[in-house]
């Protein structure tokens, strides 16, 4: 009963990317066997095609410490602007409180923008995937039709 179950599934898998061409029609007379082989052998083609397609995309690294280091500077001033506006009390506090509560404000921040830099570098990454698989899927039908055509096919999308 499994090898059964496992032949059902391999046959399923190994049509799949076959199916997306909706027809396939012989123009020289092919037998059926032969259009399955060929259809086999194209997809075999297609799928070595779409796999060596290599997209360079920009690697994204380095988000967190972007971040990191947009927020210090950003705390770092924002701790400034909100010293300046509470000048009173800030005018009286030392030189190294004012120090401290600037980098204080800066580590927090930082820490945010870190945290903000990592989640635009995976959105980036994931962006970066969904069109290199979008660029395999293309090739892999592009080589696929191609091929079906040169052996002496129509297909129909």
């Amino acid at each position: 009963m499994r090898t059964f179950t496992w032949s059902c599934l391999l046959v399923l898998l190994s049509a799949a990317p076959a199916a997306q061409a909706q027809s396939v029609v012989p123009l020289k007379g092919q037998s059926s066997q032969q259009m399955q082989l060929d259809i086999n052998d194209c997809n075999t083609v297609a799928t070595n095609a779409a796999n060596s397609t290599a997209t360079s995309g920009e690697a994204h690294v380095g988000g967190r410490v972007r971040g990191a280091a947009a927020g210090a500077a950003a705390g770092a001033v924002g701790a400034q602007v909100r010293g300046n506006q509470h000048e009173a009390l800030y005018d009286r506090a030392s030189d190294d409180a004012k120090q401290q509560y600037r980098q204080n404000r800066a580590g927090e921040v930082a820490a945010a923008g870190a945290a903000v830099g990592g989640m635009r570098q995976r959105q980036d990454r994931r962006q970066d995937r969904r069109g290199q698989d979008e660029a395999k899927t293309q090739a892999h039908a592009s080589a696929y039709s191609g091929c079906l055509q040169g052996r002496g096919y129509q297909v129909n999308p």
